[in-house]
This record gives structure tokens, C-alpha cells and sequence, in this order.
């Protein structure tokens, strides 16, 4: 009696850690994908997602739906559409919350974003433009500020009209697939950091005219800067973190695939430019997407959270990992999602993951071939 009561106990424990935020098919899309999520300063969750309208693919009538949870994701609001591009693409939602602007002393809420009226494959042929907004909200994403068109201060396509007239030629371009960052101490506190990429020119053999970047803004979002771009040919879809010593971490996947590993790059300059980049053997990846977040800082180093779906061949075994060494090992493991099954290949796939208090962290992530969109809260020590 007692065994059972211990098994029920337990599986009522797991089914509490786990809640479904997104679904696919239901609430006026037929698919959600690329899940981002971030904590108020008021304790509320709130999970961002593409909301694909008639189908899973990266292009079309897709729009950014947000959900919020009052309650440390065990329940979920009804979705709202933050984001509505008419019939075309409005997707990489990039939220980060500004806590450092005195002019918005209970924090404001940004939300990065890209449009595209063409097929990426169509754009790296030099057939479309990717763009590149924000909008803000003060009330935890309520209401939202008019947009605003980033493009000419974080891009460089090679336009011919008078809006666009750079010497590069930037083609896609994409936000990273997960949450931007905000420096919390040091030379750069408040600088607001988004990851990125961009294809350069024409497409090239194995992705390489693919390559990560970042951008940045001191001032609230009054002007942005590029970052320099990162000398590694593939590198792509990117997410950042702050190390310390006014450091900066990005984290990218290898788009040619040849080295199923993580690429990592190290700058010493808030993300301007970069002092190292390697390939990360602790850090198998299939070609997908990873989260990287600091969780607070010991013996002078911050703690980091790494999350992916660890395996070189398939989108399955979703792992969280904790570094105590600023990346350099990752002492802390465990296993968040996997399938056995060899006919399911994306069981787990994109996620994002958000500091829940000192001890807890969320990771909100796309389950089941791309079916769900769940919510699991880890402890980690």
C-alpha cells in the first residue's frame, strides 16, 4: 500500500512539473514553434512563441502569440497576439526586460522581433528582405508601444533603394530563437544585448555564407550598434549571456554540420568584439537550437545554464546542463526530455530557459515532433 501511495505521489509530482503552454492545432494556429520566455520583476511568466497559422512551416501567416503565468507556470493565461504581419512572417521573438532605465523604475518589457516577406533559401538569393523591430510594454505585456524599425541601424542589405544603402551584403537575418540579454553589473550594466545571424551574399556550399553577430543598445533604445561579426563560417542561430570581467558569452549552432558541437565565442567588451571562438566538445548538438542564461554570480564567476537537445544525430534528448566555471565544464547534468523510439526525431527541439529563484530553474520547450509546448521547472541544486 505504501509503495503505491510513493509511485502516485510521484507521478502527481511529474505531471505538476510539467504543464502544456502551447499546442498545436488549437487556439487559431495550426502549429507553434521557436519558444522564448522571461520573468517579470513582479514574478510573472511570460512565454512567447510563433503562432504559424496554416501550417509548421518558416514562412507564411505567422504571428507572436504570448501567454502569461501568475503562478510560477502552473497555469497559463489564453494567448494574446503581440505581433500580426497581415499575411506574412512576423517571428524570432527576442523579449528581455529592461530593469536599469530610471525613466521606468518597475521595468519595461522589450520585444525584439524580424518580418520577412520571402522563403529564407529565396532571401539568401538576394529575392526578399528580412527586417528587423522592437516594440515595449510597461504593464508586463498588456499593451505595447507602436513599433519600431531597427533595420538600418542592425543590418546591411545591399538594397537598391534609399532606405537600405550599405557596402555589405547582408541577406536573412534572424534574432536569436530565445530571450535577448541585459548586463546586470560591471563597465556595461543596462547595455541590452541581442544575438543574431546573417547570410552574406550568395548561398554558399554547406551554409558557410551563414555567420552569428550581435547587437546592442546603452541608451534604452534610443540608437543600436552591431557587434563584429563572428569569424566562423556556419555559425548561426545564436544566444548570449554575461560572464564575467565585462564579459560576454555567445553561444551558436554549427548550420554546416560537419562537427555536430555548440560553437562558443568569448568577448571581453560587452559583445563588441570577439577574443576567441571554438567548437565545444562538452556540448554535442544535432544542428538545433540552445539556451544559455546566467544564474548569479560565485567566487566571481558567473554560474551559467545550458540547455539543447544533446545528440549528434536526432532533435531528442533534451539536456540542462550548469557550469560553475563560466563554460569551461559543466559539473551539473541532467536529462529534461528523451524518446527511445528511433522512428521520433524531434522529439525535443527548441527551448528557452528562465532563472525561477536561486535553487529553480524554467525551460519552456517544443515536445513531441513539434506537437507541444510544455513548461518544466528543474531544480538544480
Amino acid at each position: 500500500m505504501y509503495k503505491s501511495v510513493i509511485i502516485v505521489l510521484l507521478i502527481s509530482s511529474q505531471l505538476m512539473a510539467q504543464t502544456l503552454v502551447f499546442v498545436s492545432g488549437s487556439e487559431g494556429h495550426k502549429s507553434y514553434r521557436i519558444p522564448d520566455i522571461v520573468k517579470s520583476p513582479n514574478g510573472t511568466l511570460l512565454a512567447f512563441a510563433e503562432g504559424r497559422v496554416k501550417g509548421s512551416g518558416d514562412f507564411g501567416d505567422i504571428n507572436i502569440v504570448l501567454k502569461q503565468s501568475p503562478d510560477n507556470g502552473k497555469t497559463w493565461s489564453q494567448p494574446t497576439t503581440v505581433v500580426n504581419y497581415d499575411s506574412l512572417q512576423a517571428g524570432n521573438p527576442a523579449p528581455v526586460f529592461d530593469i536599469t532605465d530610471p525613466e521606468f523604475p518597475k521595468g519595461r518589457l522589450f520585444l525584439f522581433y524580424n518580418t520577412g516577406n520571402n522563403h529564407e533559401n529565396e532571401v539568401r538569393k538576394g529575392k526578399g528582405l528580412r527586417e528587423v523591430w522592437y516594440k515595449t510594454s510597461t504593464d508586463r505585456g498588456k499593451t505595447w508601444s507602436e513599433d519600431v524599425n531597427i533595420t538600418c541601424q542592425v543590418h546591411r542589405p545591399n538594397q537598391p533603394n534609399a532606405t537600405y544603402r550599405f557596402i555589405e551584403d547582408w541577406r536573412s537575418y534572424a534574432n536569436t530563437p530565445g530571450h535577448a540579454m541585459q548586463f546586470q553589473s560591471g563597465k556595461y550594466k543596462g547595455r541590452i544585448f541581442v544575438a543574431a545571424n546573417h547570410s552574406a551574399g550568395e548561398p554558399q556550399k554547406q551554409f558557410t555564407d551563414y555567420a552569428a553577430h550581435g547587437f546592442f543598445t546603452d541608451d534604452h533604445g534610443k540608437t543600436f550598434r552591431l557587434s563584429q561579426t563572428i569569424d566562423l563560417a556556419g555559425s548561426n542561430e545564436a544566444t548570449a549571456t554575461e560572464i564575467s570581467e565585462n564579459g560576454l558569452m555567445m553561444n551558436m549552432r554549427n548550420q554546416k554540420g560537419d562537427i555536430r558541437q555548440r560553437i562558443v565565442a568569448i568577448s571581453k567588451n560587452g559583445g563588441e568584439t570577439w577574443d576567441k571562438t571554438y567548437l565545444d566538445p562538452n556540448l554535442p548538438d544535432p544542428v538545433c537550437e540552445g539556451s544559455i542564461l546566467s544564474l548569479g554570480i560565485k567566487k566571481g564567476k558567473q554560474i551559467l545554464a545550458f540547455c539543447n537537445a544533446a545528440d549528434t544525430q536526432n532533435r531528442n534528448n533534451l539536456t540542462l546542463r550548469i557550469s560553475f566555471d563560466e563554460g569551461k565544464t559543466w559539473e551539473w547534468t541532467q536529462v529534461i526530455e528523451k524518446c527511445n523510439e528511433k522512428k521520433v526525431k524531434d522529439y525535443a527541439a527548441y527551448s528557452d530557459i528562465v532563472k525561477m529563484d536561486k535553487n529553480h530553474v524554467g525551460i519552456l520547450y517544443e515536445k513531441n515532433n513539434y506537437a507541444q509546448i510544455v513548461f518544466k521547472t528543474i531544480k538544480w541544486r
